[in-house]
């Protein structure tokens, strides 16, 4: 993996998490924006900005945390489990879709809602699954489905125990597109770069011929 590509992926995903937290902060905390709109307070406006912006990218950083974690499941797990990780993983994508759909809802959130949002995570990951498999193979989607589905439900576990719906809403879109920049981005972090091996290997071959040197003239001056 080519870190310096995987530090471009890193800085991407917290501007693309927190544009797009803040942009959904526009539109469901409008009504903490408009308070300072009439009349116009800039210096209020403005932390209520940087405090939306924040939290986006506090999920976001949550998002990379998780997809990391998701790096090392799928590894564990294809170990662990073989040829039936697939299957493992499908029935956990079930799992945590009916557990979405049947969790017992808040007072002031309908079962209407909670299974709005659940087809929306499910929508969403399948269009993220369907890009990795053009990208690279068939055998990507259901790894691709756990990640969008799975692992961003955790992740928003946090704000679904808290029951606030406008975080809720503030929170997915920013958790969704992370992931699914970073599930899609991938592919070209671990993508073998052959310039960049051609480098490396002329760094090696330089510092070699460096060591053989300096044990040359070592040697001579023994003698002498």
């Amino acid at each position: 993996m080519n870190s310096r590509k995987l530090v471009q992926m890193f800085f991407k995903t917290l501007f693309i998490g927190g544009l797009i937290g803040l942009i959904t902060s526009f539109f469901v905390m409008s009504n903490e924006y408009a308070e300072y709109l009439n009349p116009v307070n800039l210096k209020e406006l403005t932390g209520v900005t940087l405090f939306f912006l924040g939290y986006a990218l506090v999920f976001t950083v949550v998002s990379q945390t998780g997809f990391f974690a998701y790096l090392f499941i799928n590894q564990y797990g294809g170990a662990l489990f073989k040829a039936l990780w697939p299957t493992v993983q499908l029935l956990l994508v079930i799992l945590v879709v009916a557990s979405l759909i049947y969790v017992p809802p808040k007072e002031f959130i309908s079962l209407s809602t909670y299974i709005l949002l659940t087809a929306i995570i499910v929508i969403f990951g399948a269009i993220v699954a369907y890009i990795k498999y053009k990208q690279t193979n068939f055998t990507a989607i259901i790894p691709a489905l756990f990640l969008m589905i799975v692992m961003t439900v955790l992740e928003w576990t946090p704000v679904l125990r808290g029951g606030d719906f406008q975080y809720m809403l503030l929170v997915l879109p920013t958790l969704l597109s992370a992931n699914a920049y970073q599930l899609i981005t991938l592919h070209y972090v671990t993508k073998v770069d052959k310039e960049h091996q051609r480098r490396q290997a002329k760094r090696l071959k330089q510092r070699e011929q460096k060591r053989k040197t300096k044990m040359n003239k070592k040697q001579q001056s023994n003698k002498s």
